[in-house]
This record gives C-alpha cells, structure tokens and sequence, in this order.
C-alpha cells in the first residue's frame, strides 16, 4: 500500500525530511501564473540533477495533463529542465529520489482559473497524478507531497500566484494534492463500496456508492443502466 506525508517548512527543509523518511518519490505541486491572459500549456518542472525516472515520469504527467484537458504541453515533451532561469531547481535539487514540480494550468488565464476551482478539474488532476505515481512505482511505499508556496517558515504570508476571480494558488494546489492523497492511499485496499458517476461534458451530475462486487452495465436501446 501507498502512503501520503505531507511536508512543509523552507524548500530544502522540507527536502531533506523527505529523505530521512525514505520516501519513493517527491511531488510539489504548483499552478503556473505569466503576463499574458491566454497562456495555456502544461509542463513539469525537474531539478538540474534529475534522474531519468523524474524526467520520464515528468513529461508522462505533463502528456497525461494536455490529453485530458485538451491543452498543449511546453518545454521539452512537457518538461522543463532546472526551471525557468533556475527557478524551480532549488524546489527539487536536495531529493534523494525521483522529484518533480507540476504546473499543470496557468491561474492568469480565467478559463483555467474557473476551471481550477471546480471539485471535478481538482478531481481529475488528482487522479492523473494518481495513475502517474503507480505506474512509476508500482512497488508502493512513502510519497511526499509539498504544496508550492505554503507553508514556508522564511515567508508563512506566501500564498504564490494570484487566482483570476480570487484565492490563491496554494489554496488550490492544496485541494488537488489532498484529493490525490486520498485516491493513492485507496490503492490496495478491498473496497466495500465503490463510487459511480453520471458525467456529462465533464460535469458530475450525480454519484453514489454501490457495492463493490456490483454488475454495472449499460443498456443503450433501452437507454437503462442497471445495477445487479
């Protein structure tokens, strides 16, 4: 089974207790913020000295991001080496295992910044870091999660990028990671119950818990789902 800790602390701190805790691997999970009002691409950050499970695992993320949400990947097949102009670099560089930085959407765009609100994108991005982390490390083990921005002792005030429309990067970095915690750490585990959804257009209209043992099909002429 998979477990979840969370660190905080200065960048390196934090880094370093992930180490002594021996964990697999290391995520800090970020939005990215520019200028312009219509950029729109995903990318992952590794450190200098990554290792080719990080850069790998890196650009998967970032593929899996723009194929979900129909958005374009920067950097090199979604990675972007040492940061940009080194920032980012100092985030990862003190890792023992494989690390990486995501920054999934840009919270300067209002489409992406509405989006980024929603129970259902946090749920989403949650679960493509999910089914990143498992299949890079299949063998399971500790994760480390660190939310970009909050959390440091040199500077607790910093919440990183403005939000159009309100919040604060941190705070919705936050929500994603805590969803992710919660789907990797069901990993493993016999469920009793499992949850259905009806979507449309990637809106959840209903959901609810069935068995998990549950038949579940689709009859399309007769336009029924049924649950046995």
């Amino acid at each position: 089974m998979y477990k979840v800790k969370f660190y905080d602390g200065d960048y390196r701190v934090r880094q370093l207790a992930a180490n002594t805790d021996k964990c697999m691997a290391y995520i800090e999970q970020h939005f990215n913020s520019a200028a312009s009002s219509t950029a729109n691409y995903s990318v992952v950050i590794t450190g200098y000295n990554a290792s080719r499970t990080s850069k790998n695992w890196g650009r998967w993320y970032a593929n899996a991001v723009g194929a979900e949400f129909d958005i374009p990947v920067k950097g090199d097949n979604g990675i972007k080496v040492g940061g940009y102009d080194g920032r980012g670099d100092y985030n990862l560089k003190f890792t023992n295992m494989p690390a990486i930085l995501l920054e999934p959407f840009f919270v300067s765009t209002p489409y992406m910044a509405e989006l980024i609100k929603t129970e259902a994108a946090q749920e989403r991005l949650a679960r493509v870091l999910t089914e990143s982390i498992q299949r890079f490390f299949p063998r399971e083990g500790t994760i480390g999660f660190s939310v970009g921005h909050k959390g440091k002792t040199s500077n607790p005030n910093d919440l990183g990028a403005p939000v159009v429309g309100g919040g604060y990067e941190a705070e919705f970095a936050e929500q994603v990671l805590l969803k992710a915690q919660k789907l990797i750490e069901s990993v493993g585990k016999e469920p009793e119950e499992r949850e259905i959804k009806i979507v449309q257009n990637n809106e959840v209209l209903w959901k609810g818990n069935i068995d998990a043992d549950a038949d579940v099909r689709w009859d399309g002429q007769r336009g029924t789902l049924s649950i046995n």
